[in-house]
């Protein structure tokens, strides 16, 4: 029986090929049309004139867009600049904070493999310890989740690090409770909040991490390479410039030295970050909040119907305070590479099998495009590739 969830929004505002499902929003994402040529009119804005665009309004406009996107996160315009990606804006942080022989960075066994490659990095250089704290699936409780992951710290933990919502296994994580315990016990909380921006609603100032970063072309549907990291002002002195150019100890027009570092790292393109407040306006004109909600309707009923065909428990409860428009669920001993494939090149499904210690797991997206179609296209394909799913 087919899948009765029509989509949020006509995928023909998106640029996506409407010949396959696309399952899988969580890596790249997707940006709408009406953004896709506010970006492109600033591109063309900066190739009218290049002087004018970066020698006289280049911190003006980025004021503006720091402005809006600052109003999205609660957090004051002066306590964030923008980026190309969440990866870039850790690794400034870690590369800021000066590490000791024994100090320990506390984490979780969820974490995105590229910030873990980056923590072992520094590490090896500094002799600092990347303590991951094992999270068991399924989690129960978020004050039990967040009692398991605090009761890794030891005397030597100066940093506490961990996803918002993890990109593995798409969990939510119980951020507040943590950054909060930090605070109180003198620990740096760094939060990778890649996925949080658009997925679910962010308030900053009540988080209360040291660090926060996300990226704005994933659930907001910014251009690609547009992300921000938050820094709190009393620990914005740690922060150094990843690349040293002209904004290093010159006279910050901004009045703050933090920015004027972070945000001339040399020529680049900030066409993307321009066009947040273009994808702010996007999902405010389409309610994004009913948006939100009918996406994890159609999630929750993808994560039921997958652990039906499977016979495999879920790996958390089934609520929003658990996942948001990205669900993991779990799949029985497969070739994970050949079955990412097959789903491609035989059934034009995009969608992630990630691997992990314990096995296999399929992460779906979904946003305001996918319909229920979507999801009968997937589990389709499930039955025929999934061992004894025929």
């Amino acid at each position: 029986m087919p899948t009765p969830f029509p989509a949020a929004l006509p995928k023909d505002l998106f640029l996506l090929d409407p010949a396959i499902a696309f399952l899988n929003h969580g890596s790249w994402g997707a940006t709408p049309r009406p953004v896709f040529e506010q970006y492109q009119a600033w591109q063309r804005e900066m190739e009218r004139q290049p002087v004018e665009f970066y020698a006289r309004r280049f911190a003006g406009l980025l004021r503006e867009a720091r402005t809006a996107l600052a109003a999205e996160v609660h957090a004051a315009p002066e306590d964030l600049f923008y980026l190309t990606n969440a990866t870039t804006a850790l690794n400034i942080v870690a590369h800021s904070l000066r590490l000791n022989p024994g100090d320990e960075i506390l984490t979780t066994d969820h974490e995105y493999g590229a910030m873990d490659r980056m923590w072992q990095f520094l590490c090896r250089k500094t002799g600092a310890v990347y303590r991951p704290v094992p999270i068991p699936l399924p989690v129960s409780t978020p004050g039990e989740l967040a009692d398991r992951i605090w009761a890794g710290v030891t005397p030597r933990t100066r940093l506490l690090f961990f996803s918002h919502l993890t990109s593995p296994t798409a969990l939510i994580l119980p951020a507040r409770e943590l950054c909060h315990r930090a605070r109180a016990a003198g620990v740096l909380s760094i939060v990778d909040g890649a996925h949080a921006l658009g997925q679910v609603p962010l308030d900053l100032a009540d988080l209360g991490a040291d660090f926060y970063t996300s990226n704005a072309h994933k659930w907001l549907c910014a251009p690609k390479a547009s992300g921000f990291l938050y820094v709190r002002p009393a620990v914005q002195p740690l922060v150094e410039p990843l690349v040293v150019s002209w904004g290093s100890k010159s006279p910050a027009p901004e009045g703050r030295a933090f920015l004027d570092e972070q945000q001339w790292p040399g020529t680049r393109d900030i066409s993307a970050f321009l066009a947040v407040p273009a994808a702010i306006r996007f999902c405010a004109a389409h309610d994004w909040p009913r948006v939100r909600a009918q996406c994890h309707a159609l999630a929750a009923h993808a994560r039921a119907r997958l652990g039906e065909l499977t016979g495999l428990p879920p790996i958390c409860p089934d609520s929003p305070a658990w996942y948001a428009q990205m669900a993991a669920v779990r799949l029985p001993p497969v070739d994970g590479p050949g079955l990412k494939a097959r789903l491609w090149e035989q059934f034009r499904v995009e969608v992630p099998v990630i691997e992990r210690p314990e096995g296999h797991y399929l992460r779906v997206s979904i946003q305001a495009y996918n319909s229920g179609d979507d999801v009968d296209r997937l589990l389709a394909a499930l039955r025929q590739l999934l061992p004894g799913g025929a």
